[in-house]
């Protein structure tokens, strides 16, 4: 498996800086004009869930839950504009989604699907080399081994034994290349499917062209 490499383009790097700063403030109006005035999309599972009567900023609302109370839909923004890593979109000229996916054997891992009866949903990759995997699910448990650069299944574990032996949100339990049961710390490891934000540069200026996933997918 290889990582998806930074998207080295200065200009697109201070935009998402500013998409960053206009997420904490919660400032829908300075998001409007970021956003294209026409032609917006949003990917979906039943193909463009863009509705053509609103804007291209309230399609981004509704598709990241901006209006969600407890601001989950502008932390969704702010962490993915924060991603170094885009790629360009095969389908859209000049538009690139972030963030980007790794690089890997698609008719080897539709194998290993088939193989472990798993769902592709149940697989991510280490953001890097030598993650280290725990015996359990805090700091200062011992290390069981380091992870390389291979897919990795998650094991999610929704027991109430899990809750009592302190698993939570900042752990993610796994099973390693190997075969073994262990415990990453859940930042070390990226989802093979994840929203995207794609951007589209419109002469010097860089805007949000769409989304990929979002309303809660």
């Amino acid at each position: 498996m290889k990582p998806p490499a930074p998207f080295t383009d200065p200009s697109l790097e201070a935009f998402r800086k500013q998409i960053a700063a206009v997420a904490q403030r919660k400032d829908r109006g300075a998001l409007a004009k970021m956003v294209v005035t026409k032609g917006f999309f949003w990917e979906n599972e039943d193909g463009n869930g863009a509705d053509p009567k609103k804007s291209g900023s309230d399609n981004l609302a509704e598709a990241l839950g901006l209006d969600a109370k407890d601001g989950s839909g502008w932390e969704a923004l702010a962490g993915i504009s924060a991603d170094p890593t885009a790629a360009p979109d095969p389908d859209k000229k000049g538009v690139v989604c972030s963030p980007a996916g790794p690089s890997f054997d698609d008719k080897a891992f539709e194998e290993l699907v088939k193989a472990t009866q798993t769902d592709p949903a149940e697989w991510g990759y280490p953001v890097s080399d030598g993650v280290e995997v725990r015996a359990a699910p805090q700091a200062g448990a011992a290390v069981t081994e380091k992870l390389g650069l291979n897919l990795v299944r998650v094991m999610y574990d929704d027991s109430p034994a899990a809750a009592v032996n302190g698993n939570s949100e900042d752990w993610t339990r796994i099973v390693t290349p190997g075969g073994k049961i262990g415990f990453i710390a859940a930042s070390s490891l990226n989802a093979l499917v994840s929203d995207q934000i794609c951007y589209l540069k419109d002469g010097t200026s860089w805007r949000i062209a769409g989304i990929v996933g979002g309303g809660g997918q």
